[in-house]
């Protein structure tokens, strides 16, 4: 796995949308916590471009995002906000400078598909929080990416859970978005789970959707080897006028039961206020019992 360099002060940090369409004013909270931060803020050339619900036309964010890519002067990629239409401009880009200039590439949600694409390319990646989301983030949150871009050690523990399943792991940690992981399935950035620990979370599901989408990844073999889960926020779940009958925790571990895994759930990480940093693709140690939780990682 290729892993990025620390961050430093004075470094470039590049910000652009993959998605969906931002103005400077929702981006500003922003830019002054990166430049109190000691970051120099780039913003891609057509950032504030509009096409429809998206930050510019799909040859307008592969080029912001290819030209981030191949600038040796920025040292990480912040993707803006989420939404969708990084599936759209992910097989316009080419990743081949990455390998002499590894730069961390950061996001959630629909950057889950640039997560999963880089990590079966060989490279890490950082699921964390992003612009849209700085001002209404827990200090704890912003903390926990800054720490993680500057190379700074540090483990995130949770509470226990009455549906966690015990034990201890080391392995590297992959993927994201459950809806956008399923959505990937049998493509070229389906995610490979073998021997790792696969992370978790979604917001504004049916409870039957998570069912079906837990079941495919079952079908196609993602729990075989897994050598442990991280359920992250599930956050606003649907149900409909005849229940499910089974919660996002239930149905998750009636679909994992034969395996021998440890489970943890309430990670802090996804569509939440306090939203830690995950460092994706490093190996990391995961240590549930009945006092908590707590994820290390390199």
């Amino acid at each position: 796995m290729i892993i990025p360099k620390n961050l430093k002060i004075g470094d470039k940090i590049g910000i652009i949308s993959t998605a969906r369409k931002i103005t400077l004013e929702e981006l500003n909270p922003a830019i002054k916590v990166l430049e109190i931060w000691g970051l120099k803020v780039v913003l891609g050339k057509n950032l504030f471009l509009s096409d429809n619900q998206f930050s510019g036309t799909i040859q307008q964010r592969s080029a912001d995002l290819q030209n981030m890519i191949d600038d040796s002067s920025v040292q990480a990629i912040l993707c803006a906000r989420g939404g969708y239409g990084t599936v759209q401009i992910i097989d316009n880009i080419d990743f081949s400078t990455l390998k002499n200039n590894p730069k961390w590439i950061v996001g959630y949600s629909d950057v889950t598909v640039l997560h999963s694409h880089l990590n079966r390319l060989g490279f890490a990646s950082l699921h964390a929080t992003m612009p849209i989301n700085f001002e209404g983030n827990t200090k704890e949150s912003l903390s926990s990416l800054k720490k993680s871009l500057f190379g700074h050690e540090e483990s995130i523990t949770c509470k226990a859970q009455p549906f966690n399943k015990f034990g201890k792991v080391e392995a590297e940690v992959v993927g994201g978005n459950l809806s956008i992981l399923y959505s990937l399935l049998g493509s070229n950035s389906d995610i490979n789970t073998d021997e790792k620990i696969l992370f978790i979370e979604d917001l504004d599901e049916y409870l039957y959707h998570i069912d079906r989408m837990i079941m495919n990844l079952k079908r196609n073999g993602k729990f075989t080897k897994l050598k442990g889960l991280i359920v992250g926020g599930m956050s606003d779940m649907n149900d409909n006028v005849i229940p499910f009958g089974k919660t996002t925790e239930e149905i998750i571990l009636e679909h994992t039961r034969e395996y021998d895994f440890p489970i943890c759930f309430g990670f802090p990480a996804g569509h939440l206020e306090d939203n830690r940093c995950i460092r994706l693709g490093l190996k990391s140690v995961l240590e549930i019992n009945e006092n908590g939780v707590s994820l290390s990682q390199e």
